[in-house]
């Protein structure tokens, strides 16, 4: 049975923020049909990780709920270069905003974290209940333990202050707005890229890294938008929950899929001494089906529009 609505946004404001980031411009864009006004502020309006800046502009913009999608995020390489200030940009941002949202009456709050909170080898699918329950992943826990922090202060300031503020946990996302840049993009984007230079350059082949074995899952990030927006309106609980597709696919499969639908009719090559990575990582979809919601874009027509988003705003790497 699909959820009821607690906290209706029609008439409200509301706060994106990390507008900018490809997560956050889709909120923005779902937000939009639902009646509310949507409160934006970037960089040069405040700085979120200094305190004094944060409530300031809380207390002068006073908006009614947050979306909580600012983040200093990165690759491994960023990651390993820089714990310092993966570790100190994303625990300030999230403690200056929900103790800000505390101190100006926010009625409601959804911080977003990321599936990297769970255990290197959590149980396949993952379920929340997974959290803290083993050693993170390496290369990324700097991150990861940034964002446990933030699913943390929404329970506590929920159960020490009464605060309605809630987490949700997406998965491998894509979308418009994505990163392409092969040196630290995501595995999908990158497959796009070097699909459309392979098919660009008429080359035979399209290398892979690994066996192309392991398996990952994706949600288009409008979906994952519209899955924040029914949080934000229908949870009101302790637990975090999390948003993706319920599927995962092979990443050999995914790059014959991205290859059909970039037209790259050449084979796809794996080169087997690079490493594979985690065998399998899919996030259980659970918690989200029960309370009535489920994505929308299958894979291969994400996949072509997001194509198409590269060839028309990335056009002097399109062409």
């Amino acid at each position: 049975m699909p959820s009821d609505v607690l906290f209706p946004l029609a008439g409200r404001r509301v706060w994106v923020a990390g507008h900018r980031g490809m997560v956050g411009s889709a909120v923005v864009r779902r937000l939009a049909g639902e009646g509310c006004e949507i409160l934006t502020a970037d960089r040069g309006a405040v700085d979120l990780t200094r305190q004094a800046e944060t409530e300031a502009w809380l207390a002068q913009a006073r908006p009614d709920a947050i979306v909580l999608a600012a983040a200093k995020v990165g690759g491994i390489l960023a990651n390993a270069t820089y714990p310092a200030d993966f570790l100190y940009a994303n625990l300030m941002i999230e403690a200056n905003v929900v103790e800000a949202a505390r101190r100006t009456g926010v009625a409601k709050l959804l911080f977003l974290g990321s599936s990297c909170i769970y255990p290197k080898f959590a149980p396949q699918p993952i379920a929340e209940d997974a959290l803290m329950t083993g050693p993170l992943e390496p290369t990324n826990e700097w991150y990861a333990v940034a964002k446990i922090a933030g699913i943390k202060l929404a329970q506590a300031y929920r159960r020490q202050h009464g605060c309605d503020f809630i987490a949700a946990m997406p998965t491998n996302l894509y979308g418009p707005g994505d990163n392409f840049d092969l040196a630290g993009s995501h595995v999908l984007p990158a497959l796009i890229r070097k699909a459309h230079e392979a098919k660009r350059r008429g080359d035979e082949e399209l290398v892979i890294w690994g066996t192309g074995t392991p398996r990952r899952e994706f949600l288009h990030v409008d979906d994952c938008a519209d899955a924040l927006v029914f949080l934000l309106k229908t949870y009101s609980a302790d637990g975090h929950v999390n948003v993706g597709s319920g599927t995962d696919i092979a990443i050999y499969d995914l790059a014959e899929m991205v290859a059909e639908v970039v037209g790259f009719r050449g084979r796809i090559a794996r080169d087997v001494a690079k490493p594979d990575g985690t065998p399998r990582k899919l996030m259980s979809a659970e918690v989200l089906r029960g309370m009535g919601w489920a994505p929308r874009i299958p894979l291969r027509d994400g996949i072509r529009s997001v194509y198409a988003w590269f060839r028309e705003s990335r056009a002097d790497e399109a062409a």
